[in-house]
């Protein structure tokens, strides 16, 4: 019998293969590593397959909850044969193959939030599905299971998902259509909320001087350098200290932590060296500069900078780590500096790939001095100028 553990440790071959569970379950494991759930059963004197869906978007426990409705199914007369339910066809299947070759060179945390929406939302509707008997009824019936437990985002990235990978089946050959265009506007609209930012300088200058009396070593340095560097969070708390260099004053942040999926520089200010010249003795034996407290093997928690702005006494209402940002745009902009090294800096990329790349060059030195200001500019406010 399979088991969790033994699925795990399972390694593909030159040839695929099948294991054997019981009562005509069987897990296949391909070449390039995918594994299926297979149900294996007679009809008309001919041995067929029926594809339950992939390992690990299907559990061990949900396939033979699977293999068991089949099993009765088939003991009421019901020829699953004539419902075109083969392996190969299966809309499970072929996600995993646009997983594999189109998802492929995405960051770890990108993938692990589609896997997520696969596995939970995803998969126990369509997963064991002919791909060209999905209808758009059914896709729009899973969205709005979603919608009604407040997750509209959410439903509209597992319409878009679902999305992507029928458009891949239709130039794999699998089926003609993508049932995911008629529902342009069919689902709830989002409502963006603006990150929480404040740009009024007395409580900038709060902020400043509250940052600098943190306890904490790390996260302190953390803090001020998410600041000063107007980061992402995630962006931050994976920074390695092979990516900084120190000559040149500049952290080049490689494109697959960024955003728009390309390559960052953040020319560093003498603020923010400090901060890791500072660090360094801390931290420099771990990979990570901010590691995290229990092993410098990890990097810093997610959320660990937004969590230490709440005992300073600034709500989640008030500032987050994203709002960094969104507090340097609008004041380097009333500061005169121009607007098209602003966005450059804050890695707002130009359409045109021939004009950012230009760009990129053409505003490096103007993006030096800017950054070097927006750290005076808050230290100076922390200094009650």
């Amino acid at each position: 019998m399979l088991t969790e553990l033994k699925i795990k440790n399972l390694k593909p071959r030159a040839k695929k293969y099948l294991i054997r569970d019981e009562r005509g379950l069987y897990l296949r494991v391909d070449p390039n590593g995918r594994k299926y759930f297979i149900f294996r059963f007679f009809e008309n004197k001919k041995e067929r397959q029926f594809s339950l869906g992939t390992y690990p978007e299907v559990s061990l426990k949900d396939a033979r909850i699977k293999r068991d409705e089949l099993q009765q199914r088939r003991g009421k007369g019901e020829h699953l044969i004539s419902a075109k339910m083969v392996s190969g066809e299966q809309f499970g299947e072929i996600a995993s193959e646009w997983l594999s070759v189109r998802m492929s060179d995405k960051s770890k945390a990108y993938l692990k939030g589609i896997n997520l929406k696969l596995k939970n939302y995803i998969m126990p509707k369509l997963g064991h599905r002919p791909v060209k008997d999905i209808k758009t009824p059914e896709i729009l019936h899973i969205c709005r299971e979603i919608e009604k437990r407040g997750f509209l985002e959410t439903a509209t990235r597992v319409k878009n998902i679902i999305g992507q990978i029928f458009r891949f089946a239709i130039a794999a050959g699998y089926c003609d259509i993508d049932p995911t265009v008629s529902l342009k506007g069919a689902l709830k609209t989002i409502k963006h909320k603006h990150m929480a930012a404040i740009f009024e300088p007395e409580q900038i200058g709060l902020l400043m001087r509250s940052m600098r009396l943190y306890p904490y070593i790390i996260t302190r340095a953390a803090m001020l350098f998410s600041i000063y560097t107007f980061c992402r969070p995630g962006e931050i708390r994976m920074a390695e200290w092979t990516e900084v260099d120190f000559d040149k004053k500049i952290w080049r942040i490689p494109a697959e932590r960024m955003k728009a999926r390309r390559e960052h520089i953040v020319p560093l200010s003498r603020q923010a060296l400090e901060i890791l010249n500072e660090l360094y003795g801390c931290t420099g034996s771990s990979k990570y500069i901010f590691p995290s407290i229990r092993s410098n093997k990890l990097p810093m928690s997610d959320g660990t900078v937004r969590i230490a702005l709440r005992p300073l006494g600034f709500s989640k209402e008030v500032i987050t780590p994203h709002g960094f940002k969104a507090m340097f745009s609008p004041i380097a902009n009333e500061h005169g500096f121009n607007a098209d090294v602003i966005e450059r800096q804050l890695s707002h990329l130009d359409k045109n790939q021939v004009r950012a790349a230009y760009n990129r060059a053409k505003y490096l030195s103007d993006r030096v001095k800017i950054m070097q200001w927006w750290a005076d500019y808050l230290d100076g406010l922390a200094e009650g100028e």
